[in-house]
């Protein structure tokens, strides 16, 4: 009797780095819905336009295809996935540089309101569901660990008064989750983004496919979720989630240029054969090539980590972000330049990858942060002067 091949098991406590067949098929499911409503010429039409986000195909992934409430227990509504199904998703939408508020909305502000189900669970649901599209407000640099932001306070009745800068996604938002500084100490708040008091201006932002927003407070009457019991961890925890799906994200950007690259330099020919056989060039994607099973790695360990609950997650979380950021970087670089004068225009999406990505290196932390923060969690000692 023939026996079923044996797939790979990872052994208790070590990191599945394996794509299971519910993450294959959830790629294969957004990728095609993504090639159908994002091709690259349809984004660049957008970011031209006075409507950068594609409200249309946010509420198709959010509503229909149930993204918005991937990270969300099922009894709020949600379909109860963990961190390494969202990491597919933003491999995926880090390939088509998406203009959808998934990071914003279903990881960053939906991770911060799970560490306080209780009261958050009216607006979780709502997210879930795709009734509602929500931001954390704190300015997008913010890395995890870091001090609790004071620049919005709250008053003993929960006004909110202050600014935040630098928002993802808030000018997509209908609830804006906001860390301020109440009476009692550190506190997450819940507030209509029309509601009175509040006003969301949008600078001209770098990369103009995830628009960041300036958002301020004037005597705006918001709900407290969380006290200062918890309110610092749920940001922590936030961030920290943010920042290791962040590396999928980035992941998805270089495989991106690797591919459009190879497919280019396979295709252009000069003195009679492709310019892709020229040695000079075989040696840079082969460079690029090895950064990208690196990341690749590297991102698939912090969602593992993040999802099974491992105590090492925050030190997985550094390794990929200082590694998968600067991988993205390099991968749009070496994709404009060996594309050529072509690659230098307007017309070619290569543009938003290298914007997207040296965004997303200062995002939630930049990779010299997440150098240093390992260092600390592994009790690596400073190279003295």
């Amino acid at each position: 009797m023939t026996q079923p091949p044996l797939q790979p098991q990872a052994q208790p406590g070590t990191p599945d780095l394996l794509y299971s067949d519910v993450e294959d098929d959830l790629r294969s499911a957004v990728r095609g819905l993504l090639a159908d409503h994002c091709p690259p010429t349809a984004v660049l039409a957008r970011i031209e336009s006075d409507t950068p986000y594609d409200l249309d195909l946010w509420r198709t992934l959010a509503a229909e295809v149930g993204l918005a409430g991937l990270l969300v227990p099922e009894e709020l509504g949600g379909h109860g996935g963990s961190a390494r199904e969202a990491a597919v998703v933003l491999e995926e939408l880090g390939a088509t540089v998406a203009p959808v508020p998934f990071l914003g909305s279903a990881v960053l502000a939906t991770s911060a309101l799970l560490a306080v189900p209780g009261t958050a669970g009216p607006l979780l649901k709502r997210l879930a569901s795709g009734e509602a599209t929500a931001a954390l407000a704190v300015p997008l640099p913010t890395a995890p660990g870091a001090d609790f932001p004071h620049g919005v306070r709250a008053d003993a009745d929960g006004v909110l008064s202050g600014r935040v800068t630098s928002v993802a996604d808030a000018s997509a938002a209908d609830v804006l989750v906001v860390p301020a500084a109440g009476p009692g100490g550190p506190g997450l708040y819940e507030i209509a983004a029309d509601a009175p008091g509040v006003r969301i201006t949008v600078p001209v932002a770098l990369d103009l496919t995830r628009p960041i927003a300036d958002v301020t407070f004037d005597a705006a009457a918001a709900r407290l979720l969380a006290g200062p019991d918890t309110a610092t961890a749920a940001l922590h925890r936030a961030l920290l989630t943010g920042a290791g799906l962040l590396a999928s994200e980035q992941l998805g950007i270089a495989q991106w240029c690797l591919d459009e690259t190879v497919r280019y330099l396979n295709e252009r020919h000069q003195f009679g054969r492709p310019v892709g056989s020229f040695q000079s060039l075989k040696h840079r994607l082969a460079d690029i090539w090895l950064e990208v099973v690196s990341a690749r790695a590297a991102a698939r360990n912090a969602a593992d980590a993040l999802a099974s609950g491992s105590p090492d997650a925050a030190v997985a979380v550094a390794v990929a972000q200082a590694h998968c950021a600067t991988t993205a970087v390099h991968a749009a670089e070496e994709c404009i330049q060996l594309h050529g004068g072509i690659g230098m225009t307007w017309e070619h999406p290569a543009h938003l990858y290298l914007k997207r990505a040296k965004a997303d290196e200062i995002a939630l932390g930049t990779p010299g942060h997440h150098r240093a923060a390992l260092a600390e969690l592994v009790d690596l000692p400073a190279v003295s002067g």
